[in-house]
C-alpha cells in the first residue's frame, strides 16, 4: 500500500471526528471527518453505517504508529456551490456619493472623540 492508492474498504466503527475503514484483514485506517465530503458534515451517524463498502484514497501512513489517513473527499469532483446571479452589496454602490457621507458625520465624530479623550483625562488627573 503506498499514498495515492485508491482502495475500497469496509465501515469497521463511526466516532465523532471521523470514520474507521478495515482494508484488509492487516490494515485498517481512518477517515477524518474533513475528508469525508466537501462542505459541512453534519451528522456521521445518518450518513454512514458499519459494514459499508466505501472507496477511498490513501492520503498518508504513519509508520511509526501504523495509523493510515484515508480521504474519500479526494475522489469527489469539488463543488463550488450555487453561482452568483446577481452579487448584493451592503451599500449602494450605483450613487457616486464618495466621502460625502462620512464628511456630513466626521465632525460630530471627533467632537465626541475628543470629549470623551477629555473626560478620561480629567478623571485621571483627580487620582493624581
Amino acid at each position: 500500500m503506498r499514498i495515492g492508492d485508491k482502495l475500497t474498504g469496509t465501515i469497521s466503527g463511526i466516532q465523532s471526528y471521523g470514520v474507521f475503514v478495515k482494508l484488509d484483514d492487516e490494515y485498517q485506517g481512518l477517515i477524518h471527518i474533513s475528508e469525508l465530503k466537501h462542505g459541512f458534515v453534519s451528522d456521521l451517524n445518518s450518513k454512514y453505517k458499519v459494514g459499508d463498502k466505501v472507496n477511498v484514497i490513501v492520503m498518508g501512513i504513519d509508520e511509526y504508529n501504523q495509523q493510515i489517513s484515508l480521504s474519500m473527499r479526494a475522489l469527489q469532483p469539488e463543488k463550488i456551490g450555487r453561482p452568483i446571479l446577481h452579487k448584493h452589496f451592503w451599500t449602494d454602490y450605483r450613487n457616486k456619493i464618495g466621502y460625502k457621507t462620512i464628511a456630513m458625520h466626521k465632525d460630530a465624530w471627533v467632537k465626541a472623540a475628543l470629549k470623551q479623550i477629555s473626560e478620561k483625562n480629567e478623571k485621571n488627573s483627580t487620582f493624581l
